[in-house]
């Protein structure tokens, strides 16, 4: 293990290198900033799964849903320029959009996961991920799987798509062009929403979970695998050949699953937010963002019961509901974030205790929130402060 821990979260560290004994992780990284002053900055292991190259300060990898906080941040700094309204219809800005039954979805139902189109039934052609005008029209052409605004279900790979597009009409920029203008080039950070090609080669090789025969399905894994025409088969499936790993998908700017960086930028990205100091977004769009504005009994996506504010996840305590690991992302009452496929990253802002977190690993697990390796770390993280 490499990096910077300050004597006060030791505790962390020690639970951060047990995770590659206890857990089997490949390579990881994590970083805890605390009122704007970085506390924890540590990484180890390797690579690839070959472990033939060591993960270093400079390695990055795909943050999977955790992308989504930095969606709704761009969302939001349009909102605070009076460019985008929360309330009114997507058709203000992207008439296409309304048609076949979405002609009364809002921003608002996208960011909360309402909109009724988690998934895509048309039929995606091979390579359609990568070509954005195809996407914008399939997505302009599908009927939503519930009346939006109705019902809730996590929009796993769609969210970007429709929060891109929105904000390519509304500013000009595509979503990668818009993020990198307004939050990487500014807060001087190492995450991209399509990778340029000269930074390849820092980026880890994403290690896909294998199930056990012992492991009991999901909820989420028995539609996946019962029902092939499930929201849950085809949001994962008809992407048009989605591969994680590909140079090209680093490329790709989705909004929803295709962030690239490393724990430290992912904990910078939502400083300006744990200090709350209006450098970013008001003191009253962060206790906005820090309230429930969909909390479900049972997600139609995940099958468990959910909690989200307006594109970020809140505390999701489901311990006594969900059986095994992955149903939970336990974080303060006011806290907000995101957490990505497999356990694979966590970010979240606490501004009542000034944290910003984040965590980064790439071997996968079969989980849909986070497991216990990111779940220690968080635990940890608190019981720590001062």
């Amino acid at each position: 293990m490499l990096g910077y821990c300050h004597e006060d979260f030791l505790e962390i560290e020690r639970i951060f290198n047990d995770n590659f004994n206890k857990y089997q992780e490949i390579g990881s990284s994590l970083c805890v900033i605390v009122d704007g002053e970085i506390v924890v900055d540590i990484w180890a292991g390797h690579k690839n799964k070959d472990r033939t190259e060591e993960w270093s300060e400079d390695t990055l990898s795909i943050a999977f849903s955790s992308t989504k906080a930095a969606l709704a941040l761009c969302v939001h700094i349009l909102i605070e320029r009076g460019e985008l309204d929360l309330k009114e219809k997507i058709t203000k800005y992207w008439p296409e959009y309304g048609k076949n039954g979405k002609e009364e979805t809002t921003i608002e139902m996208i960011l909360n996961h309402s909109a009724g189109l988690p998934a895509l039934r048309t039929k995606v052609k091979e390579g359609g991920f990568l070509d954005w005008d195809y996407m914008v029209n399939l997505i302009e052409n599908e009927k939503p799987f519930w009346e939006p605004g109705k019902e809730t279900g996590y929009h796993m790979m769609t969210t970007g798509w429709l929060i891109g597009e929105i904000i390519r009409r509304v500013n000009g920029k595509s979503l990668g062009e818009f993020f990198n203008s307004e939050l990487r080039e500014p807060y001087g950070l190492n995450y991209w929403i399509g990778l340029p090609e000269p930074e390849d080669k820092r980026v880890a090789e994403i290690i896909p979970f294998v199930p056990s025969p012992d492991d009991k399905p999901s909820g989420f894994a028995s539609a996946f695998r019962n029902n092939r025409n499930s929201m849950q088969r085809l949001s994962l499936t008809n992407t048009g050949g989605y591969d994680f790993n590909a140079k090209e998908t680093y490329r790709a700017e989705l909004g929803a699953i295709g962030g690239i960086t490393n724990a430290r930028s992912l904990a910078k990205l939502l400083t300006p937010l744990a200090k709350n100091n209006e450098e970013l977004l008001s003191r009253d769009t962060v206790k906005k963002l820090s309230e429930s504005n969909i909390k479900t009994s049972i997600d139609n996506m995940l099958l468990f019961p959910t909690n989200f504010s307006n594109g970020f996840m809140l505390n999701m305590d489901n311990r006594d509901t969900f059986e095994g690991e992955g149903g939970s992302f336990i974080i303060g009452p006011n806290a907000f974030g995101h957490v990505g496929y497999g356990g694979s990253s966590a970010t979240f802002v606490d501004p009542d205790s000034k944290i910003s977190f984040g965590y980064l690993t790439n071997k996968l697990g079969g989980e849909y929130l986070i497991n216990n390796r990111a779940q220690s770390l968080i635990d940890a993280t608190y019981k720590n402060l001062k």
